[in-house]
């Protein structure tokens, strides 16, 4: 995968994570909202293949 395809798959998943986290905490859900959270710390990691590939130009 390219580097756009890497940050725009990590921006995916940190947004779905914020909102799993805030209907985890809305409800009282501390699995959803753990769930959420490392699903958005994947898509953090995510970004950051997409930015060093980037950075490598794609040679990762």
């Amino acid at each position: 995968m390219g580097e756009l395809t890497d940050k725009a798959k990590g921006l995916a998943n940190e947004a779905v994570g914020n909102v799993k986290q805030a209907i985890g905490k809305a409800t009282d859900n501390e699995r959803l909202r753990a769930e959420g959270e490392v699903q958005e710390r994947k898509g953090e990691a995510e970004n950051l293949k997409g930015t060093v590939k980037g950075a490598l130009g794609d040679k990762v």
